[in-house]
């Protein structure tokens, strides 16, 4: 089922089945092992956080980092595989705890931004020119505790300095309004633009838009991608699934709401996505009870629904939209839609 799209997936998306209630219930799965089941899989590019590419960096020297970093790309080679974007992971270090680039602490906002610093020539070494950076803990808990005025301004310095370490480097600003930080900054692809624009180099400032991440702000994930694509911010996406608002599930694409995920599709193929060469990116879990043997269906059923969908929208009879929307009969529309996802 050739669709012209690029898939790609990060290594943490072959998991244990942790969860905070419970401790892991598979194997830990090799890192080498990981890299076979991509093209197994049909995937082609891999996401990476810094320390998935160079684990344990913060111990090192600079020089190690990169010597580090060139290792991966030769594994990478070896197997066939491209980096799609390399992320700063500052949200699991203890200096993170209240924040990175929002931190009250000035050395750890200085920590935040140097990290941020060496993971853009760890993307230089992988040979990719495309960072994207999560605002995790950029946030708090009670809104008493740091300024929210200082915070983005905080944010737009960050970046700035980043964009500056490296005139080649992309930025996508990966929105989500919560967890875990009970309120986040940057909520929305909204914010994030908004905050791309005011940067030093806004032309080097996009989104990638993760369909839980919306779902979460009670938005529609086709419709924040379809407002990043008009005004060419959308550079990658993270597919997945949420069934209602609550925590970020990572379900598989498509699995709780398949209208919503036909939606996302509609757009990207409407926007003509795949020539863009940009990624289709899964942010996605198995579910915790999944067999170890089988703990990567998650990936490949998220793939296939999305060719599916794919076919689904190439076949869509435009005639009958068109005519229904002249007619403003949308409930003819709304059923035929409906009869061509279920195939009668």
């Amino acid at each position: 089922m050739g669709s012209g799209y690029r898939f790609s997936f990060g290594p943490w998306n072959i998991g244990e089945g942790a969860d905070p209630f419970g401790p892991v219930v598979r194997d830990e799965v090799a890192f080498g092992e990981k890299l076979k089941a991509y093209q197994a899989l049909g995937f082609e590019g891999v996401q990476f956080h810094d320390d998935d590419a160079v684990p344990d960096l913060d111990g090192l020297s600079h020089g190690q980092v990169m010597e580090k970093a060139r290792a991966m790309k030769g594994m990478l080679d070896d197997h066939g595989l491209v980096v799609e974007f390399v992320a700063p992971r500052l949200w699991e270090d203890a200096r993170g705890i209240d924040g990175g680039f929002t931190n009250n602490t000035e050395s750890e906002r200085r920590w935040a931004i140097d990290r941020t610093k060496v993971c853009a020539d760890i993307a230089a070494e992988l040979e990719t020119d495309f960072m994207v950076v999560w605002y995790a803990r950029e946030g708090t808990y009670i809104r008493e505790a740091k300024s929210a005025i200082e915070a983005h301004r905080q944010l737009i310095d960050a970046m700035n300095e980043v964009l500056e370490h490296r005139g080649d480097l992309r930025i996508a600003i990966e929105p989500k309004p919560n967890e875990p930080m009970d309120h986040n900054y940057i909520p929305t692809v909204g914010h994030a633009v908004a905050l791309g624009q005011a940067t030093v180099a806004p032309d080097r400032m996009g989104t990638l838009i993760e369909t839980a991440h919306s779902l979460l702000a009670g938005l529609d994930a086709s419709d924040d991608m379809a407002f990043a694509l008009a005004l060419g911010k959308l550079w990658s996406v993270h597919l997945n699934d949420q069934n209602g608002l609550k925590y970020d599930q990572d379900k598989s694409f498509g699995s709780a709401n398949l209208r919503v995920a036909f939606n996302q599709v509609r757009v990207l193929e409407e926007a003509g996505y795949a020539e863009t060469g940009y990624f289709v990116g899964l942010d996605v879990k198995a579910m915790r009870t999944q067999k170890a043997e089988a703990a990567t269906k998650h990936l490949s059923n998220s793939k296939r629904v999305f060719e599916h969908l794919v076919e689904k929208v190439r076949t869509w009879d435009k005639g009958v939209e068109a005519e229904c929307v002249a007619n403003r009969d949308y409930e003819e529309l709304d059923l035929r839609l409906l009869e061509h996802l279920m195939g009668v």
